[in-house]
């Protein structure tokens, strides 16, 4: 997205961009900082100068690091912003561009701050992977699982399915926001929790290895969903247990095709 040649090629005759190209992880931030600005900010500038000039409908993923150490749970859209890591910052910057470009040249536009979005096909073998795919590939390798932290930090892990049917169903009717919307359901699960629940899928205890407190780290996440329902009210939404059973169904397959 920071090729400009290359993005308006891909943004020529569209009506509607979904953006969603970032570099991710509050890790790999505190790392390369300016590797994080350049992508999330910039690029997402790029991504909406290229889709003004084709008139086109902007929705695009900020991140729900953008509450950082606010206190209060659950997270509502009106609450105050405390960026913790390069990253968060980074992503209040992406929501802030997509808004002010629909308020100075009346593009439509949709900023959501997406929260831990998980489900088939994540990743796990990266240093930067997110932790429900590392925790099912540690597992079925018959590893330890790496947990930072007393396990107690809890997320809002919300299914993929829930993600991709809101975006489509965004761009189908051009849903505008004048402020970003949370697109999270509202669950409200720790890392030991998540342990749990892959201990009694898999019928076994996993080992776990003690790692400490990442920089940066969100210790409570969970969302207040009640915009989203009232911009989606037809909406999906998988339970945490049945959206992480699909999604280690899925690593089992792949284990099995030998990928």
């Amino acid at each position: 997205i920071l090729d400009e040649a290359a993005l308006a090629q891909a943004a020529a005759g569209v009506d509607a961009v979904v953006h969603l190209a970032a570099l991710g992880s509050v890790p790999r931030s505190v790392k390369d900082p300016i590797a994080s600005h350049h992508a999330n900010a910039t690029g997402t500038l790029m991504v909406l100068e290229a889709a003004r000039r084709e008139g086109a409908y902007v929705t695009g993923a900020s991140s729900s690091s953008v509450y950082g150490s606010v206190p209060d749970l659950p997270r509502r859209e009106n609450q105050p912003t405390r960026p913790m890591s390069p990253y968060a910052a980074s992503k209040l910057a992406t929501e802030s561009y997509i808004l002010a470009y629909g308020t100075s040249y009346g593009l439509p536009t949709l900023p959501f701050r997406f929260f831990n979005v998980y489900g088939p096909r994540q990743a796990a073998g990266h240093v930067y992977a997110a932790v429900i795919p590392v925790f099912i590939d540690a597992a079925l390798r018959g590893e330890p699982l790496p947990l930072n932290g007393d396990g107690m930090q809890s997320r809002d892990f919300t299914f993929v399915d829930t993600v991709t049917w809101v975006l489509a169903d965004a761009v189908h009717r051009k849903v505008t926001s004048d402020r970003p919307v949370n697109l999270a359901i509202g669950a409200n699960v720790t890392l030991l929790d998540l342990i749990a629940e892959l201990e009694s899928m898999l019928g076994r205890e996993l080992p776990i290895e003690r790692r400490p407190d990442r920089v940066g780290d969100v210790k409570a996440s969970q969302s207040e969903p009640v915009l989203l329902r009232d911009l989606f009210p037809g909406m999906p939404e998988t339970k945490f247990e049945d959206g992480l059973r699909a999604t280690l169904n899925w690593f089992l397959a792949e284990q099995g095709t030998g990928h």
